[in-house]
């Protein structure tokens, strides 16, 4: 996995870079191809926004969050985007294979 770190009118300590590189890193989880993730750090008086962009096989995701401070935005954004790779990993390996409940008689 590949974390870009940048901030906007911000200086990205290397405290801040550490902490969005092992949150993110747990998104890697989800899928086997490589993952590229851009996060950009950045004050709108009075809230702290994190936003993050991922690049999976042509596919991008994109979420944003602020909080009161940058710690807890980036949890949230982190949150949001582990939502984001779930709900596209899920429509990935779907492809109305496996079990349904129409094709197994069990609906209604």
């Amino acid at each position: 996995m590949h974390v870009e770190t940048h901030g906007h009118q911000i200086e990205v300590t290397p405290a801040l870079r550490d902490y969005v590189d092992t949150k993110l890193q747990k998104l890697s989880k989800h899928f086997d191809q490589p993952l590229k993730v851009r996060a950009q750090l950045s004050i709108d008086k009075p809230h702290h926004k994190a936003e993050a962009t991922a690049l999976i096989a042509g596919k991008t995701l994109h979420a944003d969050a602020s909080a009161a401070d940058m710690y807890a935005a980036i949890d949230l954004l982190v949150d949001k985007l582990d939502r984001l790779l779930l709900k596209h990993r899920k429509k990935v390996v779907d492809h109305h294979r496996g079990e349904n409940p129409a094709r197994d008689g069990t609906f209604g």
